[in-house]
């Protein structure tokens, strides 16, 4: 998924805002991409949240005025928007199914482990799953959670041990690194 200023139609020009721009989304696209894709669950509305998450920061460029930031200004969208997606009642009226319509390949080998407990991750409501994604696969730290989703380091803290209650409660005795295979515990 490489889009530039012309795909998206926004384009105006050689203006500087628009190179500004570009740079920044043809250098940061593929690792924020990752971000979108954990948070929206599939590769199709993962593209459609960073297309959003993009447009929300095209409009509102000349206001950003720590560009150090900016990273984490498009991760809080694409939270909030994540987050709206799934208060719309269309999105509600989904549900998934235990037969998909086609299978897909992995390129790299998989024991099996990371698809199941990616399937776990999925289950958690958004503001854990935006915590977990945010924590253990972006590698953010407590305080750049809270700051990216506009949230105590303690409200951290509770949805991430909130979460993680919930996936050791989902998760079969064979994932659980801290099971030693002892009933007596």
């Amino acid at each position: 998924m490489t889009a530039t200023l012309v795909d998206m139609g926004v384009h105006r020009g050689g203006s500087d805002k628009d190179a500004e721009f570009s740079a920044y989304m043809s250098a940061r696209q593929p690792a924020l991409y990752r971000t979108a894709y954990l948070l929206a669950g599939d590769h199709a509305s993962a593209e459609d949240l960073l297309q959003v998450a993009f447009a929300k920061l095209y409009l509102s460029w000349d206001r950003v005025r720590d560009r150090e930031a900016l990273d984490g200004y498009v991760r809080r969208i694409m939270v909030n928007e994540n987050s709206s997606l799934w208060r719309r009642a269309w999105k509600r009226r989904e549900h998934t199914t235990d037969t998909l319509p086609e299978t897909g390949t992995h390129d790299a080998y998989d024991d099996g482990m990371g698809g199941v407990l990616w399937s776990f991750v999925q289950t958690l409501p958004p503001k854990q799953r935006a915590v977990v994604v945010l924590r253990y696969y972006e590698q953010l730290s407590e305080a750049e959670i809270a700051d990216a989703l506009g949230i105590s380091v303690g409200t951290v803290k509770s949805q991430a041990s909130r979460a993680l209650a919930g996936l050791r409660a989902r998760a079969p005795r064979s994932l659980d690194p801290y099971d030693s295979g002892d009933e007596a515990r």
